[in-house]
């Protein structure tokens, strides 16, 4: 179906939408994979620190609040595990460690964080090859238990059925989430693989092992492989909230839950395509109905119009059918920008009042300015700073205010500083704090966007003002783990 070129306007700007303009709140991700990225292997650890933070500096110029980096490509790490190598894709031989020693996510967790960029540690949870067994290191976990793996077109894959792969994964996780300070866990659209025409899925050992004992009829086999993703997903929550209950738990499904003609009550979406339910075997509703994730992030990849899986109908679809999670789309920088649709997926996504935000795919089409993109998000999308949504699912305790606030005049601008109050509980610390600034006459409104004068994990910061600013106020918030906000505390100059 195309949409015509009044639809599109009367769609983009509409009242409502010119109100959602700049949101204060909103989601603003871009994904770094690590997969199929051979030049990293080719840095030494000084040259990938420098690459880094170049990425990390314009990103963040851009107005990219989290960063989604992929931590465990193959069952392997670009961290430093108890459990599985060093990832070939970090120093081209799965299992050698970086020489010099050099931990990328704890570098990049540091990094992002000292930016206030979020840092989601990005991992697959079933893959464990992806050109068999070709490049597994000797320590690999293949070599101890090849009965849990299965390769299905020239992938080595977890068999999801067997529960000893899924225990494995738990204790990955555990390790992960207990010994490194990140912000969310991320599972990408990999559950079950995408299915090849006439290539069934090897799993008729670990059915009959594990499937049909658990009351499984032969003709269920679809139902226990659902059943085996809903308890992978379950106790990934669980074990992530009880290491750290701040840490949230995220995934981003492929685009489309269920078409249309194959549900019997014609629930799912007006499209034609892979589905996630019943192809990838992951029951996504399932999970956001019953708290086992914090956000969904469908990957929309799709042109406005496309005949098979149009965006504006898949968005509203999920729109629709989200009603605890959080919801952010994922866009494709580089469809969008090709079709000429960016102005339009984003002005739907924030026109529509459960989506909180977006994430781009990949980072690399940022960095390259794919289509233009730098000066769209500049000068458009992302004109002005926004704060992550708060989880008050989790939390909705707000931390108390700064106090004193203090101002000295400085060379070119002003030096506040303040103090944060101390909190019963880690996760209602101060995480980071927001200093709004208002000119004499204006209203003051922190909900502003345009406002926001520094975003700092420091109790204090500079602020650089022309000419003499002597009634200019300024209003100071602290912000949790959980991105709730505090009353602001105010100060005007006086100097």
């Amino acid at each position: 179906m195309r949409y015509t070129l009044s639809l599109l306007l009367s769609l983009l700007f509409t009242g409502t939408l010119l109100a959602r303009a700049f949101p204060k709140r909103e989601f603003r991700g871009a994904w770094i994979q690590t997969v199929f990225q051979a030049e990293y292997s080719r840095m030494t650890p000084a040259e990938m620190q420098a690459d880094f933070i170049q990425k990390l500096d314009f990103l963040q110029a851009r107005g990219i609040n989290a960063i989604l980096f992929q931590v465990r490509p193959e069952a392997d790490a670009w961290y430093e595990s108890r459990f599985e190598p060093w990832s070939r894709f970090l120093t081209g031989q799965q299992g050698l460690a970086p020489d010099p020693f050099f931990d990328p996510t704890r570098f990049l967790i540091r990094e992002c964080h000292r930016r206030n960029m979020e840092f989601h540690a990005w991992i697959n949870p079933f893959r464990a090859g992806t050109s068999g067994t070709a490049h597994l290191s000797p320590d690999h976990l293949y070599h101890a238990h090849p009965g849990w793996f299965v390769l299905y077109n020239n992938q080595l894959l977890f068999d999801p059925g067997v529960p000893a792969c899924r225990q494995h994964l738990l204790a990955v996780i555990r390790d992960l989430v207990s010994r490194y300070d990140i912000d969310a866990v991320h599972l990408d659209d990999y559950f079950y693989p995408y299915p090849v025409a006439g290539i069934p899925f090897p799993d008729d050992a670990s059915f009959r092992a594990h499937g049909i004992p658990a009351g499984f009829a032969p003709d269920q086999r679809a139902e226990w492989r659902r059943e085996n993703v809903n308890k992978l997903v379950r106790d990934l929550k669980k074990t992530i909230s009880r290491a750290k209950p701040w840490v949230r738990f995220g995934v981003s499904p492929f685009g489309i839950y269920r078409n249309k003609k194959d549900t019997p009550n014609g629930s799912g979406s007006d499209t034609r395509g892979t589905q996630n339910y019943s192809d990838l075997y992951a029951d996504i509703l399932l999970w956001e109905k019953n708290g086992w994730v914090d956000y969904i992030i469908p990957q929309l990849y799709w042109e406005i119009g496309h005949e098979a899986a149009d965006y504006i109908t898949l968005a509203r679809w999920w729109n629709k059918n989200t009603r605890h999670a959080h919801l952010y789309i994922g866009q494709d920088v580089a469809r969008a920008m090709k079709a000429g649709d960016l102005p339009g997926k984003m002005h739907l996504a924030r026109d529509l009042p459960r989506v909180k935000g977006n994430c781009f795919w990949p980072a690399n089409e940022i960095l390259r300015d794919n289509g233009g993109i730098v000066d769209s998000l500049d000068a458009r999308h992302h004109r002005y700073p926004a704060l992550i949504p708060p989880f008050t699912r989790l939390s909705s305790h707000r931390p108390a205010r700064p106090r004193q606030v203090k101002v000295q005049r400085d060379e070119g601008g002003y030096t506040l500083r303040w103090e944060a109050r101390a909190e019963r509980r880690e996760d209602h610390l101060p995480r980071y704090f927001v200093i709004y600034g208002f000119a004499p006459g204006e209203k003051v409104d922190i909900e502003d966007p345009s406002k926001i004068k520094a975003i700092t994990r420091r109790p204090g910061c500079y602020i650089p003002l022309k000419g003499r600013h002597l009634r200019y106020r300024f209003v100071v918030t602290a912000v949790d783990r959980y991105h709730n906000e505090s009353r602001g505390r105010t100060i005007q100059l006086t100097l």
